[in-house]
């Protein structure tokens, strides 16, 4: 159902760099842009993260209770996106870990404040 979910920044440059790196480990790479906003995907046609500054040239701001999550394929992929998020300078928002019989995850918050969740469901 989802499309794709933006991402406001105040340095593009700098969160092209995080998540280039970050969304790599998950096999996504920039599909295309708009000179504003950046996308990123596996493949045409599937969901997509999209990066950059707000339609209204105002500042970036991360919504209260705004969430984004990243689905992993395993359990030993979400560790290791969290592992980079924290190693490209993210804030951690809680440590990878079972958090019902169904769902494994883990949170950080990117450069701007974004909340992301990467999660293996099943």
């Amino acid at each position: 159902m989802l499309a794709y979910v933006t991402l406001g920044s105040n340095d593009i440059p700098k969160a092209l760099e995080f998540y280039d790196a970050l969304l790599g480990e998950l096999g996504a790479k920039r599909m295309f842009d708009n000179d504003r906003l950046y996308f990123y995907g596996v493949a045409p046609g599937q969901p997509m993260v999209a990066v950059g500054g707000p339609f209204d040239a105002q500042a970036a701001t991360c919504g209260n209770g705004v969430m984004a999550a990243l689905a992993a394929p395993d359990k030993e992929t979400v560790d290791k996106i969290y592992a980079k998020a924290m190693e490209l300078g993210a804030s951690d928002e809680g440590e990878p870990g079972q958090r019902m019989p169904i769902f494994y995850g883990a949170y950080f918050r990117d450069l701007d404040g974004n909340k992301l969740c990467v999660c293996k469901l099943g």
